[in-house]
């Protein structure tokens, strides 16, 4: 494959410029995942979905992708989103809410939120990360990047805590641009500030608190960690000192990725990431998202309305990650009807007798395809890579009988938007589906993913999600087994 320039608009610098990987044609890709105390909205899902097209295209021009997304389970406080620590624990606010009445502890309701997320993710056709690590199992390497940071002088203990001192990090605000005393005092100026900090601006890197439903031992007592530091500490645990690329919402720019600069730079003395991207906010017909409004909008209430995951995938995709994008249940509906095209298309190659893919040099959609390639190639600009996608729908479609070498255009047409966009069919199966479908066999492929996933977890040390994957493959029939060669499975 020829040599491609995949171009994202970075934040940091400000410009629209390639990405360029530290290792050549392996990017290592870290995004900040859920904090895991209610359901995830569609607008949350508008960040992921960004991320799998990264991971996709990436994946087009033959690069291989280390992925990592975590889950925040502990230490995100409800003002942290303004500047540093004040507040509570979400995870514990959410406990004490209405809703947090049916659980048990605090453990219990981060993992139902965080099963109904990854279940939502799988809905929406996102590839698995190669890891998914969670903050409550990062706690030893969060402990040693503290007292690092403090053996170094970027770190000072106090009656309540630990805090990085952004004054002994030169470049705190290169990303958000909030660099000068006055911008930063603006930047905080909601928080109720912490008599015991040297400058309000520092941020927690662990708070004492031996009365927190979550705490762990620490040289400093019991307490729990901030939610910047345990970002920091994942992304390099599983992808080095420094990474290729890093996403997140907008809303993410400042404090938190800033913080993880400060704190990762001051430990290393490496950079930390050379790209950032980050995504726009969602509304939702044309307001915020609000429960009062009537237009919040999570996965699974869209699926019980009856509109089918690849449409609400479709739809959220289709503007640009960095323009405003309004989604509206009529959008939705519109990408319902693409997907039913797609669909067609699908029936029409089965009539054809399924052949294999294959398409000449020259072919109206092989040109459609680089069309779309070039487009997400370009920032990420899906609604050219839709447009053509459509266009490529009506080539196949205006054929009344599609046969031959038409059949296996149209098959290798469709094969490669969807490794590109994940909007044709989907990437998992349920396997609880398939076998009540009274069907002998259960896909191979659908077998593979499933296996995939389980590593995925076993990997990021998700012992619970890996067992319940197995658990429902032998349900199914399944029997894996771990080999030295890697996992084999057969049919019982």
């Amino acid at each position: 494959m020829a040599e491609r320039t995949f171009r994202l608009y970075d934040t940091l610098s400000r410009t629209v410029k390639p990405l360029v990987t530290v290792e050549p044609d392996h990017l290592r890709f870290y995004c900040c995942g859920p904090t895991v105390y209610s359901y995830a909205h569609i607008g949350n899902f508008r960040t992921f979905l960004t991320s799998d097209l990264i991971v996709r295209t990436a994946q087009a021009i033959g690069w291989r992708v280390s992925y990592v997304s975590n889950i925040t389970d502990v230490g995100h406080l409800t003002q942290d989103d303004v500047a540093d620590a004040a507040g509570d624990d979400k995870m514990a606010k959410a406990l004490a809410s209405k809703e947090g009445e049916q659980f048990a502890n605090v453990w219990d309701l981060a993992r139902h939120y965080s099963d109904i997320f990854e279940d939502a993710w799988r809905q929406l056709n996102l590839q698995a990360p190669t890891v998914r690590p969670r903050a409550t199992e990062h706690m030893r390497e969060q402990i040693i990047a503290v007292e690092d940071l403090i053996r170094k002088g970027n770190a000072y203990e106090t009656p309540t805590g630990v805090y990085f001192s952004v004054d002994s990090f030169a470049d705190y605000g290169k990303l958000s641009g909030n660099r000068d005393r006055e911008n930063l005092q603006v930047a905080v100026r909601d928080v109720v500030q912490d008599d015991n900090k040297r400058n309000p601006a520092d941020f927690a890197l662990w708070k004492k608190d031996d009365k927190h439903l979550m705490q762990w031992f620490s040289p400093w007592g019991w307490g729990f960690p901030g939610w910047h530091i345990e970002c920091s500490v994942m992304a390099q645990k599983y992808l080095g000192d420094t990474i290729d690329l890093h996403g997140g919402g907008e809303d993410l720019k400042f404090p938190h990725h800033e913080c993880e600069i400060a704190q990762s730079e001051a430990g290393t003395g490496k950079p930390f990431c050379n790209h950032w991207i980050h995504v726009t906010f969602l509304q939702a017909e044309g307001e915020k998202m609000s429960k009062s409004k009537g237009n919040f909008y999570t996965v699974p209430d869209l699926l019980e309305q009856g509109y089918s995951a690849l449409a609400i995938r479709m739809a959220l995709i289709s503007v640009p990650y960095a323009k405003p994008h309004n989604f509206t249940l009529q959008t939705l509906r519109d990408c319902q009807g693409h997907i039913e095209r797609f669909q067609e298309c699908d029936r029409r190659i089965a009539a054809a007798g399924s052949p294999e893919p294959a398409i000449s040099e020259g072919h109206e959609l092989a040109g459609l395809y680089e069309e779309a390639l070039e487009a997400m190639l370009n920032d990420l600009n899906t609604s050219v890579a839709l447009a053509k996608t459509l266009e490529g729908v009506k080539v196949i479609l205006r054929q009344t009988t599609l046969a031959g070498d038409e059949a296996a255009a149209a098959v290798w047409f469709l094969d490669k938007v969807n490794h590109l966009l994940g909007i044709v069919r989907p990437l998992y199966v349920s396997l609880a589906e398939e076998a009540a479908s009274g069907s002998d066999e259960i896909d191979g492929k659908a077998i593979d993913a499933w296996i995939e996933e389980r590593q995925a977890a076993k990997k990021g040390k998700d012992f619970a999600k890996a067992d319940a994957i197995r658990d429902k493959l032998i349900a199914a029939g399944v029997e894996l087994r771990d080999t030295p060669q890697g996992v084999e499975w057969i049919r019982r």
